[in-house]
């Protein structure tokens, strides 16, 4: 690994604990977060203006998960190939590749093939302190691979192979080899209403918004995260 991806990892891995700080309110201020504010207000004062009024993160908020971001990765962008190698961190008895392709994709939304802080920013804001709405959106554009407004069955079907994948062999119980069909064929029956074979984002909104376990994960997402 090169040394900017080295320090690119070092980044997301501290602004990950910043945002778990955030998220569990144990956020304190020290020397290095007043030299920072110094540092952010000359040098982009206009861009946390234009964050916190897009976000629902603070000013204060946005400048330590930068500091976290920014100060170990001065390129300010995270690849797909240290995206993946982050994220299989947390899943070491799977192959977590194919998901974090998926979900680097969902947080890229301009299709840039990287991720700058404004991207991971505008995403954890929806899915952190969002509304319900926002967050079944945001989950749907994941789902929907190729972005033509609709999730149908090989999509859903790549999505769950890509779940399974990630929790490894080592699940319990074990799963079957037609689990995800099966899987993709509940995903379907619950929310295409029309049986047209496809999801719409009213579809999947609805059927979401009637689930009582979907709710209570969306409540409980930043435990997630």
């Amino acid at each position: 690994m090169t040394g900017c991806a080295k320090r690119c990892k070092q980044g997301i891995i501290k602004f990950a604990l910043s945002l778990h700080k955030l998220v569990s309110g144990t956020l304190s201020k020290d020397k290095a977060d007043d030299d920072l504010e110094v540092t952010m207000v000359c040098h982009r004062p206009e861009g946390l203006d234009k964050l916190e009024a897009q976000t629902n993160f603070s000013k204060r908020e946005l400048q330590v998960l930068y500091r976290g971001f920014k100060n170990e990765c001065p390129s300010g962008i995270v690849n797909e190939e240290t995206f993946k190698q982050i994220y299989s961190q947390f899943f070491p008895h799977g192959d977590a590749s194919t998901y974090a392709h998926f979900l680097f994709n969902a947080f890229d939304s301009a299709h840039t093939g990287s991720i700058k802080f404004e991207d991971f920013v505008t995403a954890l804001s929806i899915l952190l302190r969002g509304t319900i709405t926002e967050k079944l959106q945001w989950t749907f554009n994941l789902y929907d691979i190729n972005r033509d407004g609709y999730i149908n069955k090989e999509e859903m079907t790549d999505i769950v192979r890509a779940i399974y994948d990630m929790m490894g062999k080592f699940t319990y119980p074990v799963l079957k080899t037609d689990a995800p069909k099966q899987h993709v064929d509940a995903f379907f029956q619950k929310m295409d209403k029309n049986r047209d074979g496809v999801v719409t984002l009213d579809e999947f909104i609805l059927s979401c918004q009637e689930d009582e376990n979907i709710m209570r994960s969306l409540q409980l997402f930043e435990n997630v995260i």
